[in-house]
């Protein structure tokens, strides 16, 4: 059989999700929390797979196979020897996972062909539906679309089936797992349990928690001391980079908890309480795992690279989207070149299934500097659609045939510091906005940060943003030449440019001079044009780029959302690709 039209699927845990393969060819990818507006939903990807049927006029009995990006057997064999190890402790939490199990997952590919049956009764039970492993998923969904033939493959998570880590080396059309860290010792697990002790949700606080860690202080004894207690107690951390966890401080194998609570606070005092606002001693304990997390992933990298011996790194799995430490492993130049999925979380593995299942029957190896479009691979408005929305909401708007123009007007508006709403194109696939789906303002105000917070975003003061560049302003602020696309990397502003920096662009450097940067270099970026124009009015080819969303939402996509965020929040100006609505 040739199997040349693929859906994979991400589904049951978070971040639902799913692509569209043809042909070796990655024609979308959406995650389902773009439709139901419920933020990282495990639901199965109802509206998402009918949206991608819709736009290339598929039907099921047109898709050759769907493959699921983990394996059920193989999870479940890990949930019922953990707790065999553990009994009797966990019992009660072992019951309504085995009811779950065998409700749902442990038949899963009758439950997805039921599913299919709901979206196109006719055809859904026809398409032949297959399982990759979690970390091959991972893997695969960093190494082929990558811009390299040859690779070595890093990835970082919690827990898949068993593996919590594993390092692989992709050529051309293959790729081989060398090398695996069981659970329960898991990078992830560490990671997001100092999320939970400083307050923030598991699964989805994280970055919040990596934004937190600039704020301490590294010179600190305090600080010294909380990384000394975490490498003698909670971790040890070996010089491969794998690790082990002392269970005595955990509780995620018998209970629905992350971690020992008393105990944790013994070594690192009082647990964030909801209500409490940060204080120095909560940002020296994220600055301190983050430290810890950053040497586990150098040393990770570097067993990478003498397993491989390749000069390339691909990277995918949760922990990789924690862009100060990928940023680190940039400026360590162990590999010469890097390329990290931008959907690096479990979202990026119904992609990577796709793919691993395509490339495992086909020997043709698609070859392309960048195979994701720059993240710009979900689906987009018609131009009747924005229209009808409009009218709908009797929102008056300015419509523009020439790009240039429009750019030179919003430009004008930004450069008054007023804050900009821009939908434009197709949606951008994984946690980050791109500029498909973005809230854009200038780096140049010195409030603006706390008013995008405050009135617009809705969360907590601390949070920083990241700035939008054309590649030649990362080169002269930042000293960066690589790509960084995908807002992959945080990196500092150079030394002669640091007084320059922390006085224009107060809203984009992290406390320790720091940014979460982004280049552009394309003009076929939806963002490439209003860079431009920004630059020539301003000096400055450089924005605020932050989600269009409100705190604990998922990125809009629907035009009802989009609008309903512009009216309800203090952003100015609203472009939806050529329209222009202004309050």
């Amino acid at each position: 059989m040739v199997f040349k039209t693929i859906i994979g699927i991400s589904a049951y845990y978070h971040d639902s999700a799913i692509a569209l393969i043809i042909n070796g060819e990655i024609k979308f990818a959406a995650q389902e929390e773009r439709y139901t507006r419920e933020k990282n939903t495990a639901a199965f990807p109802f509206n998402a797979i009918r949206s991608c049927l819709e736009e290339f006029d598929l039907t099921l009995a047109e898709v050759d196979a769907v493959v699921f990006y983990e394996k059920p057997f193989l999870k479940l064999e890990r949930i019922i020897q953990n707790f065999y190890e553990i009994a009797p402790n966990g019992f009660m939490q072992f019951m309504p996972f085995f009811k779950d199990w065998t409700a749902k997952k442990l038949f899963l590919k009758n439950e997805i062909r039921k599913k299919l049956r709901e979206i196109d009764g006719n055809n859904g039970h026809l398409v032949p539906v297959f399982f990759s492993s979690h970390h091959l998923s991972h893997a695969a969904s960093a190494f082929f679309p990558s811009p390299f033939g040859k690779a070595a493959i890093l990835t970082l998570d919690a827990v898949g089936e068993w593996a919590t880590a594993s390092i692989g080396q992709g050529d051309q059309n293959k790729i081989v797992l060398e090398k695996a860290m069981n659970f329960p010792n898991s990078v992830g697990i560490l990671y997001s349990s100092f999320t939970y002790f400083l307050g923030f949700s598991v699964n989805s606080g994280e970055y919040k928690m990596m934004g937190l860690a600039p704020l301490g202080d590294l010179n600190s004894d305090q600080t010294k001391r909380f990384i000394a207690i975490i490498k003698k107690e909670i971790v040890t951390v070996f010089s491969d980079g794998s690790i082990k966890l002392n269970q005595h401080y955990f509780k995620y194998r018998s209970g629905l908890k992350m971690i020992r609570k008393k105990r944790w606070e013994q070594l690192f005092g009082a647990k964030k309480k909801p209500n409490e606002s940060f204080n120095q001693r909560h940002k020296n304990i994220a600055l301190a795992i983050q430290t810890v997390l950053e040497e586990i992933i150098l040393k990770m990298a570097i067993t990478a690279k003498k397993l491989t011996g390749s000069s390339n790194l691909c990277l995918a799995g949760g922990v990789a989207l924690n862009s100060v430490a990928t940023g680190k492993l940039v400026e360590s130049k162990i590999f010469e070149q890097i390329w990290i999925q931008p959907a690096a979380g479990d979202a990026g593995g119904a992609l990577g299934a796709a793919l691993a299942f395509y490339y495992s029957k086909n020997d043709r190896f698609v070859s392309a500097k960048d195979k994701m479009n720059h993240g710009f691979i979900g689906p987009a408005h018609k131009k009747s659609e924005i229209l009808g929305a409009l009218r709908l909401k009797k929102l008056k708007y300015e419509y523009f045939d020439e790009a240039f123009l429009l750019n030179q007007k919003v430009a004008k508006f930004l450069a008054q510091d007023k804050v900009v709403g821009w939908v434009k194109g197709r949606l951008e696939f994984g946690p980050r906005a791109l500029g498909g789906r973005s809230i854009l303002a200038s780096p140049k105000s010195k409030g603006m940060k706390d008013r995008i917070n405050r009135r617009i975003k809705f969360r907590e003061d601390f949070r920083p943003f990241a700035p939008v560049m054309l590649s030649g302003e990362a080169e002269k602020y930042f000293n960066v030449c690589h790509d960084a696309s995908y807002m992959q990397y945080v990196h500092r502003i150079t030394e002669n440019q640091r007084e320059v920096g922390l006085e224009q662009f107060p809203s984009v450097l992290h406390g320790d001079s720091s940014a979460r940067i982004q280049t552009v270099t394309s003009n076929e970026h939806p963002l490439y044009g209003i860079l431009n124009a920004f630059k020539v009015q301003t000096g400055i080819g450089m924005l605020i780029n932050t989600s269009f969303n409100r705190n604990k939402e998922p990125i809009v996509q629907g035009l009802e959302s989009i609008i309903e965020v512009f009216l309800m929040s203090d952003i100015d100006i609203l472009v939806i690709d050529n329209f222009f609505i202004k309050k």
